[in-house]
């Protein structure tokens, strides 16, 4: 098995949904001891933005492309590699500001693209990620799960089967920032849900 960890906080160190993540990731290994792991941090190495430089690479031939465009499209390359080897991936999702972060939308922004991780039929669009099992490590300083507040549920659920991802876990660490004691009980929980994801 493959494992791709993909950590999405801002924060290099300290992150909650890093430390959820890596609580799957040891569950996931413990399931497939010879299993190899791939971890993109995007916080100590973010992807860039899709911006109009960006969009000018990806749409010019290849052969065509100036060292810095063929540079550019390199970058999306690498982590449309790690997805398409990957078996499993695992998310570290925190909740900024009510969505998702925006390293994690220029990973998406990435991966997503036309005739490599989709492509578009005559009964609509087909995703050609298919057979992986993805883990959502979701942690929210409130409490959303289940409310129209949580946007980022539907969109990952959206986005994540649009490129053919439809076996997704949520993992939920909510009330991060409702005291201590919160915090330890939200972790419990969640930990328990690992566990039955598995059971």
């Amino acid at each position: 098995m493959n494992i791709l960890q993909v950590n999405s906080s801002a924060r290099s160190e300290g992150s909650a949904s890093t430390r959820l993540a890596n609580s799957i990731v040891v569950r996931l290994r413990a399931e497939n001891p010879g299993a190899s792991l791939v971890v993109r941090d995007l916080a100590r190495n973010p992807h860039p933005v899709l911006d109009e430089a960006a969009l000018g690479a990806l749409f010019t031939p290849a052969e065509q492309r100036t060292p810095a465009q063929a540079e550019r499209v390199a970058l999306d390359d690498a982590l449309i590699a790690e997805i398409k080897a990957a078996d499993a991936v695992v998310l570290g999702v925190p909740m900024y500001n009510l969505g998702v972060p925006a390293q994690l939308k220029n990973w998406i922004d990435a991966i997503a693209r036309a005739k490599e991780t989709f492509q578009y039929t005559a009964n609509g669009p087909e995703g050609l990620l298919k057979g992986k099992k993805v883990y959502v490590a979701l942690t929210r300083g409130g409490k959303y799960r289940g409310t129209d507040w949580d946007s980022q549920v539907p969109y990952l659920k959206i986005v994540l089967g649009f490129l053919g991802m439809t076996d997704i876990t949520f993992v939920y660490a909510e009330g991060l920032a409702m005291g201590p004691e919160a915090e330890q009980q939200a972790f419990a929980e969640a930990q328990r849900e690992i566990e039955a994801a598995f059971a």
